[in-house]
């Protein structure tokens, strides 16, 4: 890491969504077993992580960012720095404007990922978009520690790097131990230094992969949270045949 630079992972989930974590969990992690001392949560379609998290954040010296990562029409965008929910399932430039209706910024989640909702292509396994503005987003996500291959995320630092927009790093950590896989690095300490930087376009992203351990983990852990419930309907819908 370069010396006078801080990270910040921008990308992180909690139990508000699919995350493995309760708020406090995160931040009692990050506290206490990274470097890390700005964070973003970005739970699917809800703010509920991220006002817990930044409520709780004083506690644990941790600056939190309020985001979210929003389903758009076509795609996931990661909205940082907002305070009203925003609809999911609209289109990009009405979200992106709704974004910046509450003075926030809008970067495109794993813009090129496969298997998952990414605005830069036009299907789960589809080619990439060739109809899209991308300068309707403050930024890319250029590197996402979740995605199997590499080479979206080159893809995604290559559209940027094209177009001059602004790279972020993270993450989409859905279990602890995966928190920090992915950072932006930016001049300063604080959420309003880092704030800074994205809007100038001042920052650099560096990372790991999660691997096909750290994938395995979330997929265990999800069939796992899932079970309970599964079993619940099954038994359920028994009970309702009995009764006719």
């Amino acid at each position: 890491m370069i010396s006078h630079y801080n990270a910040a992972d921008l990308h992180i989930h909690t139990t508000a969504s699919d995350g493995a974590a309760s708020p406090e969990a995160v931040l009692s992690y990050v506290a206490e077993e990274t470097d890390l001392r700005v964070i973003a949560i970005t739970d699917h379609n809800t703010l509920e992580g991220a006002f817990a998290a930044r409520r709780l954040a004083p506690r644990y010296g941790i600056d939190v960012i309020v985001g979210c990562e929003i389903s758009t029409a076509i795609g996931h965008v990661l909205a940082l720095f907002i305070e009203k929910p925003i609809p999911a399932g609209i289109d990009l430039a009405t979200t992106v404007r709704f974004v910046h209706e509450q003075g926030g910024l809008a970067f495109a989640a794993h813009p090129f990922g496969a298997l998952v909702a990414s605005v830069g292509r036009r299907h789960l396994l589809g080619p990439e978009r060739t109809d899209l503005d991308w300068h309707l987003l403050d930024g890319l996500e250029v590197f996402n520690a979740s995605l199997w291959n590499p080479a979206n995320n080159r893809r995604a630092a290559q559209k940027a790097q094209s177009l001059g927009l602004t790279q972020i790093g993270g993450s989409d950590a859905h279990d602890l131990a995966m928190i920090g896989y992915g950072r932006t690095l930016f001049a300063g300490t604080s959420a309003a230094d880092l704030r800074r930087a994205l809007q100038r376009g001042e920052t650099q992203v560096i990372g790991h992969y999660w691997g096909w351990r750290g994938v395995a983990g979330v997929v265990r852990k999800r069939a796992l949270r899932s079970r309970p419930f599964a079993e619940s309907w099954a038994g359920f819908k028994k009970d309702s045949r009995q009764q006719v």
